[in-house]
Formats: structure tokens, sequence, C-alpha cells
């Protein structure tokens, strides 16, 4: 049996459940799922609410971004690097809607790095959000 070490990201958004950010075993780094959310409030980047619950202003482009920059965020906080990641999976809430913007911001941030990956449409996510990744890296064992 492989001994595992969990990674909580400080600087990246707060689990929505009982789960660390990542977890090495050997040389693979698992990635719980990643979403969107502001680390500092919390708020989804694009998102405004009405008092009923429902959006009034949405921004797809900017929630892709932010789930980029939280995947890196977990990963440099578990000693790992963007070119690191293998393998990518994508849940949208609105495949039809959103995969083509999803898929040109996904060729400008994995030019250089080509992981695999998976595109996956869903009802919804546990959170107001229209995206969230999980992801597998391999990285250096550690020391």
């Amino acid at each position: 049996m492989s001994v595992s070490e969990k990674f909580h990201a400080s600087n990246a958004p707060k689990p929505v459940g009982l789960y660390p950010h990542a977890r090495r075993v050997g040389n693979l780094l698992f990635l719980s799922g990643i979403g969107p959310r502001d680390p500092e409030t919390d708020g989804v980047p694009g998102l405004v609410l009405s008092p009923a619950g429902n959006y009034t202003e949405f921004d797809f482009e900017a929630q892709v971004h932010s789930v980029f920059r939280n995947v890196r965020t977990v990963l440099e906080a578990s000693g790992a690097r963007w070119e690191d990641l293998v393998d990518v999976t994508v849940f949208l809430t609105n495949l039809e809607r959103d995969f083509p913007t999803f898929n040109r911001i996904y060729a400008d941030y994995f030019h250089d790095n080509l992981p695999c990956r998976t595109t996956v449409g869903i009802d919804r996510l546990p959170t107001p959000i229209a995206i969230e990744l999980k992801c597998i890296a391999v990285v250096s064992q550690p020391d």
C-alpha cells in the first residue's frame, strides 16, 4: 500500500466538503474537483444572482480563466507545475452553450502541454458554477 500526502492550498477556494485540495500517491498528484470560485470572496467571477437565486449576469469566460488560476494555485501548493498535468476531466453544466468557448480558452492555456482530456456535460454542480475540473499530474517523488 502506498503512503499518501494530503494538500490544502491556503490561497485556493475552500473545498465545499470534507476533502483535501489534492492528494499525492507516489509520483501521482490527484486534484479534487476545482471550480472557479474566487479564493478571497468565495464568489463566482462574472456571476450575479437575483434575490430568488437566479443569475442575472453570467460570464463563462471569466469562470474558465478563474478555474485555470485555481488549478495552478493548487498544483503549486502541492509541489507541482502546470506542465505536470497529464489528465484533465472537464465538467460543464451547459455543454452545448459553453464547449466552444471552453475549447478556445483551453487551447491558449495548454498549447505547450497536451494532457489527456475528457469533457462531460452534467446537470449541475454543488455550487452555482458552470465548470469544474478534475486533474491528475505526475510529479517528482518527494525527498
